[in-house]
């Protein structure tokens, strides 16, 4: 897949040093499809999904990019970019129908095929427990809501640890829980579609406590874990002056920011949140929270412009300036609060930084040739890494950057109009097509791995 990279030429200072990992990340419900196939159960996004008018175009995680079917084809993709690790998620419902009880055993062994085929490639597999598809049968019980599924999520993170530990060394408890429980508890406009305060809140501590319990049973099962959390940090600025608008960022980035890292690392709740999360709490919940970890997960992709609002936070997603760069999907593009963003986390909790999501949508078409030419992802991931860089040669301790996505995927309630993918996913066909920024991308690693200056990184 290397080529000569015909847009954005790949400099040496503006690299890190050769033992940096560079990798990619998917999720399962975005891009397995074979919802239905090998005995998976549903999850509260197949749900979802079904609920008219929740997810654009009525589009569903069916069949997604049959990457279920496909893995080996996407794994071989991989290897000619020259990734050294993949990220992805293990689908609950899959390999745990109703959540709890007896493991599915084709669905289990569908991840024994693509750790192997990843090993065989010389590509490290990074393991996500949760990336948002929670079994439907747990929900039918109250869900996040309900305290009970620490111990369900425990004894889910045990079965994947005993499967999978002998290969598998690299292990995050969640991915992003600022967003499935903003969006799902919160403002409702995610699966399961709930808008209630208090269901927000005892969201939110069932997840931490579900976070200390996973990384428990993780540390006892797999020898030589390397786990984490993969967390959602983003500036969250006023998009006004009005004193309105800057309370409202301060209280949306408590939630946004601090919600789980905070209690994870530090064991308590800020003080703007303590209040608000004291009725669920119980002795010594808050040490279970705060488990050792090994490295801080970070996704990424832009600041938040934050406005005041009438919905439950009493605040929402404002517009960026008007000369603010966006994304197709509206996002602003702000390499500088990258490289921030980066340095706060160094400061704040000292842990090696892994960024194990940040990219781009774009509106990519397949030309007369049969390429994607995606100038504009190319330019972001150019700024971005600069940016990343720049946050390294200040002190940063970040060891590792994974392009979000590898293919173009279910975009959750954006269904399939925006396209994040370093490979093209003509749905139809299900042909994967590499953008020209995916061969970019495998000249980026090339070059960093050339390299043999002093390491950067303490």
């Amino acid at each position: 897949m290397a080529g000569t990279g015909s847009q954005g030429s790949v400099k040496a200072e503006e690299l890190p040093n050769s033992s940096f990992l560079w990798g990619v990340s998917t999720s399962s419900f975005q891009i397995e499809g074979a919802t239905h196939s090998d005995g998976r159960g549903d999850s509260i996004w197949d749900t979802y999904c079904r609920q008219q008018g929740r997810v654009k175009n009525g589009d569903n995680g069916d069949i997604a990019c049959d990457h279920y079917h496909r893995f080996a084809e996407d794994v071989a993709l991989m290897q000619g970019l020259g990734v050294g690790a993949y990220r992805f998620s293990i689908s609950w419902p899959r390999v745990l129908p109703r959540g709890r009880g007896g493991g599915n055993e084709p669905g289990l062994s569908f991840y024994d095929r693509l750790i192997d085929a990843l090993l065989a490639a010389g590509i490290e597999p990074w393991i996500c427990l949760y990336h948002w598809d929670l079994p439907q049968a747990l929900d039918d019980l109250g869900g996040w809501e309900n305290r009970d599924i620490a111990g369900w999520f425990a004894d889910y993170a045990a079965l994947v640890g005993r499967r999978y530990g002998d290969r598998v060394k690299r292990f995050a408890t969640f991915n992003e829980p600022c967003v499935f429980t903003l969006f799902g508890y919160g403002f409702g406009s995610n699966a399961p579609g709930i808008a209630d305060k208090a269901a927000l809140h005892r969201a939110i501590h069932h997840v931490n406590l579900s976070h200390g319990a996973a990384i428990d049973v993780l540390r006892s099962c797999v020898q030589g874990a390397s786990l984490g959390a993969i967390h959602n940090r983003q500036p969250c600025f006023a998009e006004s002056t009005s004193a309105g608008d800057v309370a409202a960022a301060l209280r949306f980035a408590e939630y946004w920011n601090d919600a789980f890292p905070h209690p994870q690392h530090f064991g308590c709740y800020t003080p703007a949140l303590a209040e608000a999360m004291e009725p669920y709490q119980q002795p010594g919940d808050m040490a279970q929270i705060a488990r050792r970890v090994d490295w801080f997960g970070l996704n990424h992709y832009s600041p938040h412009y934050i406005k005041a609002d009438s919905n439950l936070l009493g605040a929402t997603f404002g517009a960026p300036p008007d000369d603010v760069p966006r994304t197709s999907i509206g996002w602003p593009i702000v390499p500088g609060a990258f490289r921030d963003t980066l340095l706060d986390i160094d400061r704040r909790f000292g842990l090696p930084i892994y960024v194990l999501e940040n990219g781009t949508a774009a509106d990519d078409r397949i030309d007369d040739a049969g390429h994607v030419q995606d100038a504009g992802r190319i330019a972001y991931l150019q700024a971005y890494t600069g940016a990343m860089n720049e946050a390294i040669s200040a002190g940063a301790d970040v060891r590792g950057y994974f392009v979000w996505s590898l293919l173009d995927n279910f975009e959750w309630a954006s269904g399939y109009s925006q396209r994040f993918g370093i490979v093209y996913v003509d749905y139809a066909t299900q042909r994967r097509i590499p953008k020209e920024s995916a061969r970019w991308y495998s000249n980026c690693i090339a070059a960093s791995r050339r390299l043999r200056f002093p390491a950067t990184m303490r």
